[in-house]
């Protein structure tokens, strides 16, 4: 009984002690884009948005973490936050459907994130984010940002949307 209970009580602190390390070695990344929707964009129908590449500071947050990008072994989408930025008061009603993006020219393009029949009246959407390690993208000195959205209300003017993304990476250190 005694031999099994110091087995168990060693076990309980490996268990402990890989959370601990493994939260040792997990920081955050977060980056941001502007995109713009034109009051152009037509009813039902899926629409490209352009987004310019996004310079991503992951280099220095990496250094700041103590590790580099051939030690980074996991990263995947936390958050991904749309927020008006103008017209002010503007909502994202006017929205049907979101899907954004992300690309380099190495690793072509993959789903972020997306949200589906939207009904809100909040000037800030927070999309649901795939499952899909996202390594090479956050490697990468810079990425490309693609938004497809499908409207169902009349836009009478251009809307300006920041986004912000946080992405949670787990590495090793040097």
């Amino acid at each position: 009984m005694h031999k099994k209970a110091i087995y168990i009580f060693f076990a309980v602190l490996f268990i402990c002690s890989c959370d601990e390390v493994e939260d040792l070695l997990t920081f955050r990344i977060n980056d941001s884009a502007n995109i713009r929707i034109e009051s152009a964009s037509p009813l039902n129908l899926a629409t490209a948005i352009p987004t310019p590449a996004v310079t991503s500071n992951s280099r220095q947050e990496f250094e700041s973490n103590n590790t580099k990008a051939d030690l980074v072994r996991d990263v995947k989408l936390e958050q991904l936050k749309l927020t008006i930025t103008q017209p002010s008061g503007k909502s994202f009603s006017f929205l049907k459907s979101i899907r954004i993006f992300i690309s380099t020219d190495q690793e072509g393009e993959m789903e972020l994130a997306s949200l589906d029949n939207i009904s809100t009246t909040s000037g800030v959407l927070e999309l649901v984010p795939t499952a899909e390690k996202l390594d090479p993208f956050i490697k990468a000195p810079s990425y490309g940002l693609r938004t497809e959205i499908v409207t169902d209300e009349t836009l009478t003017q251009d809307v300006d949307v920041l986004v912000n993304l946080r992405f949670k990476v787990t590495a090793d250190t040097f």
